[in-house]
Order: structure tokens, then sequence, then C-alpha cells
């Protein structure tokens, strides 16, 4: 299996909604887009395996303990995420796409996600709150 692959499998992982979680979380993200993906601009020329990998590697970094706003502007496609070091502020499941949400809620406080995926392309999400 390819870096690429390996890669898509992690980000394709299928989560549900647990009924224990808060009705609203505070988040962070990083997207990665790629050629295809819902919103992404023309000059995004990365092709699919391209971002994910590109995604994990924000991922790793995060998780070495870089700087999150740091890590949105130099990884992040998403128009004035770099302004806003990729908060989203305070979101409710019906805010964002599924796969986002059942990402992003079954995160605890500080923590962080692995690569998810979504129509968008490539998140890395972490929950401040």
């Amino acid at each position: 299996m390819s870096a690429g692959d390996a890669c898509l499998a992690i980000a394709g992982v299928k989560r549900g909604q647990s009924p224990t979680e808060p009705a609203k979380i505070t988040a962070q993200h990083v997207l990665v887009q790629y050629q295809g993906a819902r919103t992404a601009k023309v000059h995004i020329v990365r092709f699919r395996d391209e971002a994910c990998l590109r995604a994990m590697e924000a991922r790793d970094e995060l998780r070495a303990g870089a700087d999150f706003a740091e890590v949105v502007k130099k990884y992040s496609d998403e128009p004035g995420g770099d302004e806003r070091a990729g908060a989203l502020g305070t979101i409710g499941r019906q805010d964002v796409v599924p796969r986002f949400a059942d990402a992003a809620f079954e995160l605890l406080p500080r923590e962080l996600s692995d690569v998810v995926e979504t129509e968008f392309g490539f998140h890395v999400i972490k929950r401040t709150e």
C-alpha cells in the first residue's frame, strides 16, 4: 500500500454520533484542498492523495508541538483561515458537514484529530473546548 493510499484509508474512517456528546464545541482546523474538492479554487492543482499527505504533514507538525496558527498559515487552503488561526468558533453538528461533525464531536477538549476527509478536502481538527 502506498503512503497516499494509507493516508486515504485513515482519512476515510467511518465515525458516528455519540449519545453523550455535547450540543456545541469550539474548534480550529487546517483544510487542505485538492482539484475537484467542493469550493476549491482554480489555483489548487494538487491531487487528492497529495492533499491527504499534506494534511498528514500538518497533523504530524501539530502532534510534535507546532503552533496551530503557524501550521494553518503554512498548510491551510481555507480562505481567511490564516487570519483566524483556523478557528471556527462555537459550532453545533448542524453547522458543519456530517463527516467533519463526527470527527470533531468525538474529540475531547484540546485533542487533535487524525486526518479527516470531507467534500471540501482534508482536515485536521482541534477541539479547543
